[in-house]
């Protein structure tokens, strides 16, 4: 069994403090892997991150944050940067019991 570092005492600490934190940072776990799918999207396209921010109407440097650092955004933005790719964001709700054997990101290319 691989040494606890650093985050797991961090995890287990704050976990300690608020029973609610490891769900918190699962959900955040999956909007990342959601952002991290679109910006491989982007990728794929060979589209910049200006080119998806035009469409967007926003700014070059708010697409960086979203690929990078974007904590808690927005289900409009998520769905506005997916559209500028040509994708449409569908959320399914799934049995809490049955989360962690469903992939939380699919995308379907055409």
């Amino acid at each position: 069994m691989p040494e606890r570092d650093f985050l797991d005492k961090m995890i287990n600490k704050r976990a300690a403090r608020n029973p609610e934190f490891p769900r918190l940072l699962d959900a955040a776990r999956r909007r990342r892997e959601l952002l991290r799918a679109l910006a491989g999207q982007r990728e794929e396209q060979k589209r910049s991150q200006t080119v998806i921010a035009a469409a967007m109407q926003t700014s070059q440097s708010f697409v960086a944050r979203l690929e990078s650092t974007a904590a808690d955004v927005k289900i409009s933005t998520v769905d506005r940067y997916a559209e500028s790719l040509g994708f449409v964001v569908q959320y399914h709700l799934i049995p809490t019991a049955e989360a962690d054997s469903i992939p939380p990101v699919v995308v379907h290319a055409a």
